[in-house]
C-alpha cells in the first residue's frame, strides 16, 4: 500500500510517498481504506523524532483518519463492510490503510462529507477527554482555551457551546479572532496585542474561568493560573512554549487549584473505546444535527504531506489541514 513513509528524523523534505505492506488485522481489529487523514502538531513532533509512537503502534504518522470499513475482525460486532468511520489512532494514518481497534472507530456523523470527517476524532476526543471528563467543564460554566483557531481550538468553542458554557479563546490574529466569534466563542483576545488576564476578568466579571485547556506551557502558567476561578481547573496538553516554569504553590492552597497533566496517544484500547461511547452518547445528536461540524481549512494530496507539515508549523491555518488519500 502506499504510505507517508520517513527513512531517518529530520525537517519536513525527509517525507515521501512508498510502498508498505499493509497492516495486519488482529480479531478486535477493523480495517479501514482511509479516504483522508487529520494532520496534526504531533505528527511534527514525532517526524522530528521527538515524539516516538507507543509501543506496538504504527510507525507511520498519523493519528485520525475517515474511511471505508474493507475488512472487520472476528471478534468485532456492529461493523460491516462498506461503513462509513472515522477513527482516532495510535499511528499510521498517512497511509491507504489502517487497522485499528473497533473501540476507537465512530460512525461518520449525517450530512458530513467522508474525506471532512478525518478532522473530526483526534480533537473531538482530546476535547472531551480534557475539558469534559478530567476537568468537569460545568453547565453555564467558563472555558478558557488558547490556540482557538487550531483544530483544538474550534472543536472546543463547539463542544462547550453544545453543552451550555461560555468560552474565551485566545489566537494571533484579528482575522482568526474574528472567526473564532463567528464559530460561537464569547470572547477572543489576540494574543500579540491584548491581555487575556485582563480579558478574563472582564467577562467573568472577576470570577475567573472554570477550566483553562493550555497547549503553550510555561509562558501561559502564571497567567493560567490567575485566570481560574476558586476550584478551577488547568489542563495542560502541549508544551509549544517550553516545559520549565516557577511555581507558586501558595495559589494552589489558597484558591484550591488543580493542575492536570494529560495525553491522549498513549492511553489503553479499553481507554479509548470507553472515550469514544460516552463521546458520542453526550455529543451524538449536535454531531449528526450539524451543531458541531468539521472546520477544515484545507485538502492537500497526500504527496504533500511536506507543504501540510509546513502550514502546520506557520500556524497560518483555521481549522484542520487533512491529507486526502483515498
Amino acid at each position: 500500500m502506499q504510505a507517508i513513509l520517513i527513512d531517518a528524523p529530520g525537517d519536513e523534505n525527509v517525507m515521501y510517498v512508498g510502498e508498505t505492506p499493509a497492516p495486519t488485522l488482529r480479531s478486535t481489529d477493523v480495517r479501514l481504506r482511509v479516504a483522508a487523514c487529520g494532520v496534526n502538531r504531533a505528527d511534527l513532533l514525532q517526524r522530528q523524532g521527538f515524539y516516538p509512537p507507543p509501543p506496538g503502534a504504527s510507525e507511520i504518522l498519523g493519528l485520525e483518519c475517515s474511511g471505508e470499513v474493507i475488512e472487520v475482525g472476528d471478534a468485532v460486532r456492529g461493523w460491516q463492510v462498506g461503513d462509513r468511520a472515522m477513527a482516532l489512532l495510535a499511528g499510521g494514518g498517512y497511509a491507504a490503510e489502517v487497522v485499528v481497534h473497533a473501540g476507537s472507530v465512530m460512525r461518520v456523523p449525517k450530512g458530513v462529507d467522508l474525506s471532512q470527517a478525518a478532522a473530526l476524532p483526534e480533537v473531538l476526543l482530546t476535547v472531551y477527554l480534557n475539558v469534559f471528563s478530567l476537568a468537569d467543564l460545568p453547565a453555564a460554566g467558563w472555558l478558557l482555551v488558547h490556540g482557538g483557531g487550531s483544530g483544538i481550538g474550534t472543536a472546543s468553542i463547539q463542544l462547550a457551546r453544545a453543552a451550555g458554557a461560555h468560552v474565551l479563546v485566545t489566537a494571533g490574529s484579528e482575522e482568526k479572532c474574528k472567526r473564532c466569534l463567528d464559530l460561537g466563542a464569547d470572547v477572543a483576545v489576540n494574543y500579540n496585542d491584548g491581555d487575556f488576564v485582563r480579558a478574563v476578568q472582564d467577562a467573568t466579571g472577576g470570577r475567573g474561568v472554570d477550566v483553562v485547556l493550555d497547549s503553550i506551557g510555561a509562558p501561559y502558567l502564571d497567567s493560567n493560573l490567575k485566570s481560574l476561578a476558586p476550584e478551577g481547573r488547568l489542563v495542560l496538553i502541549g508544551l509549544m512554549g517550553g516545559a520549565k516554569a516557577e511555581l507558586n504553590l501558595g495559589a494552589l492552597l489558597t484558591r484550591r487549584l488543580q493542575i492536570i497533566g494529560s495525553t491522549l496517544r498513549s492511553r489503553s484500547e479499553d481507554d479509548k473505546a470507553r472515550l469514544a461511547h460516552s463521546l458520542i452518547q453526550r455529543f451524538g445528536n449536535d454531531l449528526d444535527s450539524g451543531t458541531i461540524r468539521p472546520v477544515v481549512d484545507r485538502v492537500l494530496p497526500l504527496a504533500e504531506a511536506p507543504e501540510a507539515h509546513r502550514i502546520m508549523k506557520a500556524s497560518t491555518h483555521f481549522g484542520k489541514i487533512l491529507l486526502r488519500i483515498g
